[in-house]
């Protein structure tokens, strides 16, 4: 292996254990945060204020990273009903049509978020206790940018893969 080959093989192992923590530390906030909430309402008819709002957000973190670890195995949700009735030579060059087309899609709804964040930001907009909401909603720009970077790899690596086009590691 060259020394950048080994370079960008731990850049992606240390991207891909990120992505792995972030999901596994908002899915046991999560967890916490609704048990204790929970807990308080049944046992002492009192809640946290800011519990719900948090747990809404969470739900947004959690399923912009989801998305994203889905993404990079190439086990996002696909309809695939091409596979099943193109010959096996097109079948390839159909998937990088549809990496593209994830790609070009990933790309807008990353754009369209950042808009929307700067929006955010422009008006002053707060979310729980005053933080900005920008700082909250970052997750949607770059989770989508992400997405959009990584299925344009799918699509340019998946011809030169020994795989027969799959993205497995």
């Amino acid at each position: 292996m060259s020394r950048s080959s080994t370079f960008f093989y731990k850049l992606e192992k240390a991207g891909t254990f990120a992505e792995d923590a972030l999901l596994m530390l908002i899915l046991i906030g999560m967890i916490l945060l609704a048990g204790t909430q929970i807990f308080l309402r049944n046992f002492f008819d009192f809640s946290l204020f800011w519990g719900d709002e948090i747990l809404r957000l969470m739900v947004l973190w959690l399923t912009v990273a989801g998305g994203l670890a889905a993404s990079r195995m190439d086990k996002h949700i696909s309809i695939a009903v091409l596979d099943r009735f193109l010959p096996a030579r097109l079948q390839m060059p159909t998937k990088v049509l549809v990496d593209l087309f994830t790609a070009t899609i990933c790309a807008l709804l990353s754009w369209y978020s950042a808009r929307f964040v700067m929006g955010s930001y422009e008006y002053g907009d707060t979310l729980i206790i005053n933080t900005p909401a920008w700082i909250l909603q970052i997750i949607l720009p770059i989770g989508f940018g992400l997405m959009a970077y990584r299925h344009l790899v799918f699509a340019i690596k998946r011809p030169f893969s020994r795989t027969g086009g799959d993205n497995h590691p």
